[in-house]
């Protein structure tokens, strides 16, 4: 026999929340993505990395360390094991800084020869002497947020990516950028001098600080509109975090290098943080859990601009505009400024919880096939609160398709959203989930 079983998770109270990541019980509960950030993590911000600064031997291992686990994954290297070295002119010497790349080949025949490019900052700050009362104290960087926890990420993408490229249209290279402090001169040499291809990389993503999200979440697109119209689709389906859309820099770093070059590019980042550039960056400022949601969300926006239209540098005044309008100028869900509510919640969550869920029959004769898998349905919901419009995104068969449609066709009335006062159309995207369970 299968049935269908649905998950709730139960939320902790702060304190026990605490009490509990620092428990035995936390390791052992632990997924095997935050298991391997971790270990990453502890690698990159280790004391024997010295803080990884620019042309250093712990820049030089680190970017071993890129490379060796990239290589791990079955992803292509584009360079040597020991990166791609370049040369920075000091007043007496020349600094020697190294890029890792690796390629992910897309799937689409048209698509496949452009490029998505995923950055994230390989250098840090390395070590310094600081006089403490009187007395020369040596102090390290660990970077631990200040890039270990994106390159952890860049890592985690890899492998999601590699697993799933059959997904992709254009392309993806995943970037650990050297000497990024020393004004994105590893950005810069990547696009001017190493990879030929310039004109073909469509977009570009950067992941910058991205362990403590109880700071926030955010993404950062220079207010380009239509990597903006990315995030918000995203946002319109169930995610298990949604960034921050931010029109202010929250800092500076190698996206500037691709806007210089008229490359569109999206940074996430959880912000600035009270460790930030101090000695007491380490690993144990990090929060993994966050850092396994955010994951989720990057790959759904990288998947997404892979297999979208090409977004453009400079985006006209009409497309400004169509990206807050959805189709029959109906208003993106998280976009209302008043949100669309069921049952007294603007939670989409809960429609699946208290409707879809409750209702949903899984079709016989999937169970008798053992077909499972997800329906991205879209619907919309009128200025009266009616749900209309419905269709399927993407299905993973016809069976669910069906059972999808039918449940949410026939939800009862919504309370509309609202725009500056005024009651709009609005537009929503929900997976509805199907899986079997083999019962005990």
């Amino acid at each position: 026999m299968r049935r269908l079983t649905v998950f709730i998770l139960l939320l902790l109270p702060l304190a026990a929340a605490a009490q509990y990541k620092n428990s035995p019980w936390s390791e052992l509960t632990e997924s095997e993505v935050v298991r391997e950030m971790k270990a990453d993590v502890g690698y990159l911000a280790s004391a024997a990395m010295e803080g990884r600064a620019a042309g250093s031997e712990g820049e030089l291992e680190a970017a071993r360390y890129m490379s060796s686990r990239f290589q791990e994954m079955g992803v292509d290297l584009l360079y040597g094991s020991d990166g791609d070295l370049f040369g920075i002119q000091q007043s007496a010497d020349t600094l020697r800084s190294r890029n890792v790349a690796a390629f992910i080949p897309g799937y689409d025949k048209k698509l496949k020869d452009k490029y998505v490019v995923v950055c994230a900052r390989l250098d840090n700050l390395g070590t310094a002497s600081v006089n403490v009362d009187g007395e020369n104290v040596m102090h390290t960087y660990y970077g631990a947020n200040g890039n270990a926890s994106g390159l952890a990420m860049l890592l985690q993408l890899a492998s999601r990516l590699q697993t799933n490229k059959v997904l992709l249209g254009r392309s993806v290279i995943l970037l650990a950028v050297g000497a990024s402090l020393r004004d994105g001169a590893g950005s810069w040499y990547f696009l001017n001098r190493s990879f030929g291809a310039k004109d073909d990389i469509d977009a570009a993503v950067e992941l910058n600080m991205l362990g403590t999200a109880s700071g926030g979440f955010y993404v950062y697109t220079a207010s380009n509109a239509d990597l903006n119209k990315v995030v918000t689709s995203l946002s319109a389906t169930l995610q298990p975090v949604l960034p921050n859309l931010v029109a202010a820099e929250p800092c500076p770093s190698d996206h500037r290098v691709f806007y210089d070059g008229k490359i569109p590019c999206a940074m996430f980042t959880t912000g600035m943080y009270p460790e930030y550039n101090s000695p007491r960056d380490t690993p144990s400022v990090l929060e993994y859990d966050s850092m396994e949601r955010e994951l989720e969300y990057i790959y759904n926006y990288v998947v997404s601009l892979s297999c979208g239209a090409k977004p453009d540098f400079d985006p006209s005044e009409a497309a400004r505009e169509l990206y807050l309008t959805g189709r029959h100028g109906a208003v993106p869900y998280y976009e209302c400024d008043v949100k669309p509510s069921f049952l007294g919640s603007s939670d989409p969550a809960l429609f699946l919880k208290k409707w879809v869920y409750v209702y949903l029959r899984y079709p016989k004769e999937a169970v008798e096939q053992g077909i499972q898998g997800r329906v991205l349905v879209d619907f919309i919901i009128d200025e009266k609160g009616r749900v209309t419009e419905v269709k399927a995104e993407k299905s993973s068969h016809p069976l669910l398709e069906a059972e999808a449609l039918r449940v949410i066709k026939a939800s009862p009335d919504w309370k509309p959203g609202k725009v500056r006062g005024q009651k709009v159309k609005s537009e929503i995207s929900l997976n509805v989930e199907f899986r079997l369970e083999k019962k005990k």
